[in-house]
């Protein structure tokens, strides 16, 4: 059996295959960084373990809407921001518009030492979209 007649005989397995792993794929796109606390979750942390809640949104953002009791630190302020917890071992649930900034905040995040930091996946829009409430101001 040649391997072109292998492609040919099982063209349509090899095209659903394709096919799932292509939508694996753009869901893991879709949502931002892919990976990260639901929520559900984040809600449970802040609830159960007293994480606190980090947005790197700019100012402007951050006032349009953010997480009750989040600190803004802008992404671009993460490395010297004053307003992190001296504990690194605190849990930290890091947020942005869509999770996208928030990935990048928490692995710089785990990259200055602290022990439990996560992104909230899909990011403030996540949040809303799952009937939490938004602070503004």
């Amino acid at each position: 059996m040649t391997s072109t007649s292998f492609i040919a005989d099982n063209w349509y397995w090899i095209l659903a295959a394709g096919a799932s792993g292509g939508m694996l794929l753009w869901q893991q796109v879709k949502e931002g960084s892919g990976a990260g606390l639901t929520p559900a979750a984040a809600v449970q942390l802040m609830n159960k373990d007293k994480a606190q809640v980090i947005d790197v949104c700019e100012p402007a953002e951050f006032a349009a809407g953010h997480v009750s009791g989040a600190k803004n630190i802008p992404l671009s302020q993460i490395g010297a921001a004053k307003g992190l917890p001296s504990n690194k071992a605190t849990p930290l649930i890091v947020v942005c518009a869509a999770g996208v900034r928030s990935a990048k905040a928490a692995a710089q995040l785990k990259q200055m030492g602290y022990e439990n930091v996560q992104s909230l996946a899909g990011g403030l829009k996540a949040w809303r979209e799952a009937g939490l409430p938004v602070n503004k101001g």
